[in-house]
């Protein structure tokens, strides 16, 4: 093994990191491994010598005892004179299997793909009025789902049957393949990752383990909710196998349009049509909300368009911070038949004001 200084072998600073020293070290170990560089001899030396340096400089201690005192400080084996096996490691080979294990599928811990499996999830859209919106409500709601079958309870095999162990796999739920100097895990082509196969399927449920049934939930809506938001009901989506939870119901949240309302957020918007000597003169006027009446004093002299604030008359806030404002928009409305009286009235009011009457030829926006 080379003598050359651990920092240069890996091709970095003394003030590397960690993960500048592991980027090191997987680019080199790619490069000069074995199995990559069959009829190279120097490549397997260059590979342990990356290998001796990396496990000095990724642990900190030996890395700190490399700094102060240089290879005679790392102890027997710690030098020139061969991999130190430090940390449980006897072979170049065994560190690079941990360091890409994870990548590749080799050193790590086999997971295995057998046991509970949770329910799927599932979603329905959920119509609400604006009042029941405004107040909460339980709905009620049909949907089918699937639940364990009653027949097999779930094993998927005929009653008096059982599973059986996968010949293939050995009941894991994998294989592993192996190419080159790679091992990659898959699931098992036979069991599907199951680590079993059914000889006798159930004849009730064609041996999926599942029945599809039509069952009634229901669901809480808490008072303030909007369109475009989703809420979860836990535990109530479809079955899973093998002691696997249920799966969540999700409501994605539809709110009606309102014949009166427009919501905006928490807030309200409404048009309120009043007659002219109304708004001429002031007046006070009862303005019918989601769920109650109001008193609101139109001052005199108010603007057709204009608009009114009603405080904390809008949508209740979803975290219950109160409530959002109601917008009453003021709109002058305008008698579409007047008797002669009516007529004679509005010139004289016309004239007291200066405003030209009908029988004047001047048009509008010329002064």
């Amino acid at each position: 093994m080379s003598e050359r200084n651990y920092y240069d072998v890996l091709g970095v600073p003394k003030d590397a990191d960690d993960a500048v020293i592991k980027k090191a070290y997987r680019k080199l170990a790619f490069k000069f491994h074995p199995d990559r560089n069959a009829d190279d001899d120097q490549a397997e030396s260059k590979f342990k010598e990356a290998a001796e340096a990396y496990e000095v400089l990724s642990d900190s201690k030996r890395r700190e005892q490399y700094d102060q005192f240089g290879k005679a400080g790392l102890g027997a084996g710690g030098g020139g004179g061969g991999f130190s096996g430090y940390g449980g490691f006897s072979d170049p080979n065994d560190l690079f299997s941990n360091l890409f294990g994870e990548m590749f599928g080799r050193g790590g811990r086999r997971q295995q793909s057998r046991g509970p499996k949770r329910g799927d999830s599932l979603r329905l859209r959920l119509q609400l009025t604006l009042e029941e919106a405004a107040t909460g409500v339980e709905k009620r709601v049909q949907l089918n789902r699937r639940e364990i079958c009653d027949t097999c309870d779930g094993s998927r095999a005929k009653p008096g049957t059982s599973p059986t162990t996968c010949e293939t796999c050995g009941g894991a739920g994998e294989v592993v393949q192996s190419q080159g100097f790679f091992s990659i895990r898959t699931g098992c082509p036979s069991c599907r990752g199951e680590g079993v196969t059914i000889a006798d399927p159930c004849d009730a449920c064609h041996g999926s383990g599942f029945s599809n049934e039509s069952v009634e939930i229901k669901v809480d809506i808490p008072a303030g909710v909007d369109s475009g938001q989703r809420l979860r009901v836990q535990g109530e989506g479809e079955a899973g196998l093998s002691g696997g939870g249920r799966g969540d119901l999700y409501c994605d949240i539809e709110i009606e349009n309102h014949a009166r309302f427009e919501r905006r957020g928490d807030d309200l918007y409404v048009v309120m049509p009043i007659d002219f000597p109304q708004v001429a003169l002031g007046t006070t006027m009862t303005v019918r909300t989601l769920q109650d009446e109001v008193e609101v004093k139109i001052p005199a002299g108010t603007q057709s368009g204009e608009i009114l604030r009603l405080r904390d008359q809008g949508m209740p806030r979803l975290r219950g911070r109160g409530k959002g404002d109601l917008y009453v928009t003021v709109q002058v409305k305008t008698p579409k038949k007047l008797s002669t009286e009516q007529k004679e009235l509005l010139k004289q009011l016309a004239d007291s004001l200066g405003v030209a009457a009908e029988s004047d030829k001047k048009k509008w926006g010329i002064f």
